[in-house]
């Protein structure tokens, strides 16, 4: 009887995927919690001249240079006059091996959400973002949460682009 219910417990586990909830222009997004290394607030960014209008610029982050990209920006949602973007947030994401930060308007909370409820995302929304940034979706109380690929986002030439920065800023 205990096996049992030690493997309901271990199937439950199984079944449910963790995400840091955030915030974008009024809007509810996710990313998997195994991505996330870790979430700062209100951080100081050096940018760099020259860089594509999506990257804020680097922080060091205990002696690592780490590039910072505007999500905002990066999906074309662009802030309406009212939107303050003072007390941003950025999630320090490691993308295929590569660590990156994005600015968040807020961070909401880490979320247990049921593999089942993940839907794909409906056809409309796919076309509407070129590269098909947003691989799933599901409801949360009365609101629908966009799941984000972060690795669909950042594309290698962009990596590319931004290890050209970072060596620039080192010089």
């Amino acid at each position: 009887m205990n096996e049992s219910l030690a493997i309901d417990k271990q199937s439950e586990a199984e079944d449910v995927v963790q995400m840091v909830g955030f915030v974008l222009a009024g809007e509810l997004f996710g990313v998997d919690i195994l991505m996330v290394q870790e979430i700062l607030k209100e951080i100081p960014i050096t940018g760099i001249p020259d860089s594509p209008d999506f990257i804020e610029g680097v922080i060091n982050l205990r002696g690592n240079i780490i590039p910072i990209i505007d999500l905002r920006k990066r999906l074309n949602l662009m802030p309406s006059d009212k939107d303050d973007r003072s007390g941003t947030w950025t999630i320090i994401l490691n993308i295929g091996g590569r660590v990156t930060g994005v600015i968040v308007d807020q961070v909401t909370r880490v979320l247990k959400i049921p593999q089942g409820a993940v839907q794909p995302p409906p056809e409309m929304v796919i076309s509407a973002l070129k590269s098909q940034y947003i691989s799933g979706v599901c409801k949360l109380d009365q609101k629908l949460m966009a799941i984000l690929d972060f690795n669909r986002i950042l594309v290698v030439d962009e990596f590319k682009k931004i290890a050209a920065l970072k060596r620039q800023q080192v010089k």
